[in-house]
């Protein structure tokens, strides 16, 4: 059983890692701007209010957590916030660790556009991708980079788990397979995962780790 704190647990992707963890017999402090937001009486659960964007209110909120998972997104707002909630785990997280003097690991759920369709050519940079997304995009690659460049110097345990292409609500099937820099498709070209089972592979890295200090990613 794993201690786990977990930003964006009322998000599309956080509900269903909150689920996932709590069906396993984890314990999950759910750490979010408005405890209403989340029942109080879920056995394994924990509501806490805090601030992702706060390095100060994320030291705070995670004590006594082993692993702090963010699935936390910018939304309608400032798609920059990503690069500053990154940063604010991070400091965070060393806070806490330094505190307690215990080993804290960090997964940051991440986007797919910076996986590579080809040797150096990431699915962001692709003639066809979406105009639209490219903003964020852009800055959750950034992310990546900034966990690289910084993470190990910070003496962070962390870990970047990009999706498939399209995730979207689905079946829970228990059956993918993972990658770490390429685009996973399948026979027909396509990459795809359910939140679900993205899920799954996410609670299955806090259990069993294989890639700490690396990225890694999951579909179909």
């Amino acid at each position: 059983m794993a201690k786990i704190a977990l930003y964006g647990a009322t998000g599309m992707i956080g509900q269903r890692i909150l689920r996932e963890a709590l069906s396993r017999g984890h314990q999950v402090t759910a750490i979010v701007r408005n405890v209403a937001k989340l029942p109080t009486d879920t056995p394994g659960l924990t509501p806490k209010p805090g601030d992702v964007l706060k390095p100060e209110s994320v030291a705070v909120a995670i004590k006594g957590n082993e692993v702090v998972v963010s699935s936390y997104g910018p939304g309608s707002g400032d798609p920059k916030d990503a690069l500053v909630a990154v940063r604010s785990l991070m400091e965070g997280v060393a806070a806490a660790k330094e505190t307690s003097g215990k080993p804290i690991r960090l997964i940051i759920v991440g986007g797919a556009a910076s996986l590579e369709v080809s040797p150096g050519v990431a699915l962001l940079d692709t003639p066809n991708f979406p105009a639209a997304w490219k903003p964020v995009a852009s800055i959750y690659r950034d992310v990546l980079g900034i966990l690289r460049s910084e993470g190990a110097k910070a003496g962070l345990e962390w870990t970047y788990f990009s999706p498939a292409a399209f995730i979207q609500p689905g079946e829970r099937t228990g059956k993918f397979r993972l990658g770490t820099d390429q685009l996973v498709v399948d026979s027909k070209g396509e990459s795809r995962i359910s939140c679900e089972d993205y899920a799954i592979a996410l609670v299955d890295e806090i259990e069993k780790p294989q890639f700490v200090g690396r990225r890694f990613t999951a579909a179909y």
